[in-house]
Formats: C-alpha cells, sequence, structure tokens
C-alpha cells in the first residue's frame, strides 16, 4: 500500500510541473504572466509534499492492511488525484472565485479523506496502538478543514483571504508533525 501511494504521489507531482509552460522570450518580464501558475504549483506542490510526508509517517505504525484501510486510502489518493486539475485551473484563471473555492474543496475532501484513513487504521488497531496513542487531540487536523471552509466560503468576496488561508493551513503542516515519532520512540523503549 505505502509503495503505491507513493507511486501515485509521485506520478501527481510530475503531472503538477506539466502545468508550467516556459515562456518564449528570455527576460524577466516574460515571468509575469505564468506567475499565478508558478505561485499555485509551489502551493499545491508543497501539499502533495505534506500529505506524502505524513502518508509515510503514519503507514510506518500500521502492523496489518484491512480492506476497509485500503480503501481508505484510495479515497485519498482520489482527491489527491484532483489536486492537479485544480490547481491547472486556478493558476491559469489568476485565482478567480469558482476556481479557488474548488481547489479549496478539493484541499478539503481530501483532509476528510486523510482523518478517514487515520480513522480506520486506529479501529483496526485500536486507540491503545501507536497511532492512536500518537494523534492525541489533532489540533491542526481539525483546524484545517474549518479553515478550509471559511476559504471556500470566502472565495466569491474574499480571494485574497481564501488564498491566505490555503497557504496559513499549508504553513500549519510544514512544521514538522512529530507525534508518530514520539510515539515510536515511546514503544521502542519500552
Amino acid at each position: 500500500m505505502q509503495a503505491f501511494s507513493d507511486g501515485v504521489v509521485a506520478i501527481l507531482i510530475t503531472v503538477l510541473v506539466l502545468d508550467l509552460h516556459v515562456p518564449r522570450e528570455a527576460t524577466f518580464a516574460a515571468l509575469v504572466p505564468v506567475a499565478p501558475v508558478f505561485l499555485t504549483y509551489v502551493l499545491s506542490f508543497v501539499y502533495l509534499g505534506i500529505y506524502w510526508n505524513n502518508h509515510h509517517h503514519m503507514l510506518q505504525v500500521v502492523d496489518r492492511v484491512t480492506g476497509p484501510i485500503l480503501w481508505a486510502n484510495l479515497h485519498l489518493l482520489f482527491w489527491l488525484s484532483l489536486v492537479p486539475f485544480v490547481t491547472g485551473w486556478m493558476g491559469e484563471n489568476h485565482f478567480a472565485p469558482a476556481p479557488t473555492a474548488l481547489y479549496g474543496a478539493v484541499l478539503l475532501m481530501a483532509a476528510i479523506a486523510y482523518w478517514i484513513l487515520q480513522q480506520r487504521i486506529i479501529a483496526s488497531q485500536g486507540p491503545g496502538s501507536i497511532l492512536g496513542r500518537a494523534i492525541g487531540t489533532d489540533w491542526k487536523g481539525r483546524l484545517s478543514p474549518l479553515l478550509y471552509v471559511v476559504a471556500i466560503v470566502a472565495a466569491p468576496w474574499q480571494r485574497g483571504l481564501s488564498e491566505a488561508l490555503y497557504v496559513l493551513v499549508a504553513l500549519l503542516w510544514l512544521v514538522p508533525d512529530r507525534r508518530i515519532e514520539r510515539a515510536l520512540a515511546v514503544e521502542e523503549r519500552s
């Protein structure tokens, strides 16, 4: 499951970069029109990297994979597979309201799918499992979907707020989440 998921994320990052088109002119001014596409690429690359990193850490503590875990993982990969599409749409349309809202909707659904996967793993291994103990209150996992909802609702009127919230959530998750590593260290000591 981990190798398949890693492969899918690698392909998504590759597809994401294919939407970047090189300007025909060799001037810095030629970069200005492609700046929105590049900025959305950077944001989406960071998001895919965050999901890959956290997914990788989470799967380190999985003892056995069940059918519900496989389906929950596939559900997550489905939403992540839409990231290149909404990234391109938002960048090409210079952060217009509809693409900006849909970008947030895909991020929201990916966050929900990740939570479902996490819950399926905990249900399979028990609340006393390493993952069950590591998750704790999961304030970032609870806050992120709320910020996505605010960003989606704000997109038609305050695109800048929506964009800032997407960046804020990415920055929250860029700070490495060490909960699983700490739980693994405790497990190894005992």
